[in-house]
């Protein structure tokens, strides 16, 4: 009961920062994994779990979608699916023991990049001038990351798309969060053909991620975004840390 509690709780919290600016897998992945989950069904299970809370919250934001100026935005959708695929199928055909190894580096990329996704765009503006195709590339390999771990890709892509001069997090939530759901939306069908989600854990997990995602949506533009920076960030090095000490144990 005490597990259920705790995936109950994570769920909850996950949909609500996945509505507001990403990261929500922060939350559930480290509960699945301390409750007796193996790594690879722990990533698959919060996947699926946090899913409909994702939609949720794009329903909930569906007035302010925007653009990314001269890219089609239909491009950057297909780079994310195409993107979600290949990471997915990553994730099930390479062992579960290079997952496990790797999870604490792909945590620490995507919690330095988001930390100082605002600092690089200002350096690299004055330096160069990246165009609609370098965008879409980053985008699919982003999107490769999301298919196979997920954890923080809304707030890697946040970090990534800084660098192409969109630094405002909440400015780009309704974007992030469709195209978020659009990486996960092949990779969860994958997931579930291939058997790698726990159900029981998933459906307590799914019902807390819609109501923490809608309300998530609802309270993003009351909120001061270099709080939320800096409150995520925080979250970020904890569970990087403890992940680094699961795989390789103490320094």
């Amino acid at each position: 009961m005490d597990h259920y509690l705790l995936l109950f709780f994570a769920a909850l919290g996950a949909g609500v920062m996945n509505g507001v600016a990403g990261g929500g897998s922060f939350l559930t992945f480290p509960a699945l994994v301390f409750t007796g989950v193996p790594g690879v069904v722990a990533n698959a299970t919060s996947t699926v779990a946090l899913f409909p809370g994702t939609c949720t919250s794009a329903w909930a934001y569906r007035d302010d979608f925007r653009g990314f100026g001269k890219v089609s935005f239909l491009a950057m959708l297909a780079m994310s699916v195409a993107g979600g695929l290949v990471g997915a199928l990553l994730l099930l055909w390479l062992p579960a023991t290079s997952f496990d190894r790797i999870v604490p580096w792909l945590l620490l990329v995507s919690s330095i990049v988001f930390y100082l996704g605002p600092r690089l765009a200002a350096l690299l503006q004055q330096r160069f001038e990246l165009g609609s195709g370098p965008l879409l590339v980053f985008q699919f390999l982003v999107a490769i990351y999301g298919g196979y771990f997920g954890g923080a890709v809304g707030l890697m892509m946040l970090a990534m798309w800084s660098l192409f001069g969109v630094a405002e997090i909440k400015a780009m939530s309704a974007t992030r969060v469709l195209l978020v759901s659009a990486m996960n939306s092949i990779a969860v069908i994958c997931f579930i053909v291939a058997g790698k989600v726990w159900w029981p854990q998933t459906l307590l997990m799914l019902g807390a991620a819609v109501i923490g995602g809608y309300v998530g949506a609802r309270v993003a533009r009351r909120l001061n975004p270099e709080h939320l920076r800096a409150a995520i960030t925080l979250l970020n090095v904890v569970v990087t840390l403890a992940f680094f000490y699961r795989a390789y144990g103490p320094p």
